[in-house]
């Protein structure tokens, strides 16, 4: 069980230096969280931006102070501080370990480091709520097709016992959270704030029923506010607590692709829902399904839950029309039956001739087709059978 002051240094440390910094977490790999943050206050940070930022940040103030004052209005929120030492601490966050991205110098893009601690509101516990997870992302300004796609994505996989986890935003987020509530289902929403401001102010009443039944839970203090960083930042939470990551609907510049990529780079299940070519909300995921060897295509739940379900167990059925009567016929029946005319009585011969199958194996096809009540059997010869009539 992890020290009081432990618990007190995790959360200084997420104040002065924000989530995902490689070389605070490596710091508190070899030194542990309360040196570490001693090693920083003194000015012992390794590199020249980090000493910056956390010269700027304790002159608003000392990190244990504003550590305790937030975890006094977390307890009078209802909301708790979760921990890599406490039970429901999701291991699986720690896979961002081995997450390298290349290309970017953005800090968002070099600081992936695993999270600290986690601000949960919600009776849930946390690793249990996320251990059969599936993230469902995509565009704010979602179109009505991506909205029907997300909410019956959300819907479909609570009703197989799935937890749905999203950003809470509006468009694709909050239909897969909408979805998922209406199913009865456990979803959870990876907040870019804390857990006591919601944002987008607008889904206040979905975050309120997201907390009764399921959990809000952010790296940030309660209180934090939602700079737009932030949200590039928690994206690597999403698609590193799940075990795959859906997008339904994203534009060419749209921050839910970077879940994906992620998701990608942890080598976990990156599906893509396709739209309209037409549509400008398409452009990002048609892209990542060009660009990214590792995306797959998926069209509904059936698709998901075979990518990330268990091997052999959770297999999609295959996409097939409605079945008909001919579908079970042999290549011999099938041709016998095509080569009936449409209209009138033919003889046995004529009709082994137009098929090029021999007389006897006619007679005996021509038999079977008879009982399955596809041709009749005339003085004369065969017929085809006529339709069944509508009552």
């Amino acid at each position: 069980m992890t020290t009081a002051e432990d618990r007190i240094a995790r959360i200084a440390l997420t104040w002065l230096t924000e989530p995902g910094t490689w070389t605070v977490h490596r710091l508190v790999d070899e030194l542990g969280p309360a040196a570490t943050l001693e090693l920083l206050r003194d000015g012992g940070a390794p590199d020249g931006p980090l000493r910056a930022t956390v010269a700027a940040r304790t002159g608003a103030g000392d990190p244990r102070a504003v550590a305790e004052k937030a975890l006094a209005r977390a307890d009078r929120l209802g909301a708790r501080l979760v921990t890599p030492s406490d039970p429901e601490w999701p291991t699986q966050v720690g896979d961002l370990r081995r997450l390298a991205l290349t290309g970017s110098g953005r800090r968002v893009d070099r600081d992936t480091a695993p999270p600290l601690c986690f601000w949960v509101r919600g009776a849930w516990p946390l690793a249990e709520a996320l251990d059969r997870s599936v993230a469902v992302v995509g565009a704010r300004a979602a179109t009505g097709y991506g909205v029907h796609v997300a909410t019956d994505l959300g819907y479909g996989l609570a009703e197989r016992g799935w937890t749905v986890v999203s950003g809470g935003a509006f468009g694709i987020d909050a239909a897969a959270h909408r979805g998922t509530l209406t199913a009865g289902g456990v979803t959870v929403a990876v907040l870019a704030c804390g857990v006591d401001r919601p944002y987008p102010v607008g889904n206040t009443a979905l975050f309120d029923r997201i907390a009764e039944t399921g959990l809000l839970i952010s790296e940030w203090l309660p209180g934090a506010e939602p700079f737009r960083p932030r949200f590039l930042i928690r994206n690597r939470v999403i698609a590193a607590a799940t075990r795959g990551s859906v997008l339904v609907e994203a534009s060419a510049r749209s921050g839910a692709t970077q879940t994906l990529r992620r998701a990608a780079g942890l080598r976990r299940p990156a599906m893509v829902v396709p739209g309209p070519v037409t549509s400008a909300l398409s452009v990002g995921a048609h892209e990542l399904l060009r660009e990214e060897p590792h995306t797959r295509l998926v069209t509904g739940v059936a698709h998901v839950v075979e990518e990330v379900g268990r091997i052999g167990s959770d297999l999609a059925p295959p996409a097939r029309g409605p079945e008909r009567p001919t579908d079970h016929l042999d290549d011999e029946a099938t041709m016998l039956l095509e080569s009936m005319p449409r209209r009138g009585v033919t003889g046995l011969d004529a009709i082994a001739a137009r098929a090029g199958v021999a007389a006897r194996t006619a007679l005996r096809k021509l038999a079977l087709l008879e009982q399955l009540g596809m041709v009749v059997r005339r003085a004369e010869g065969y017929a085809l059978a006529p339709p069944p009539t509508r009552r």
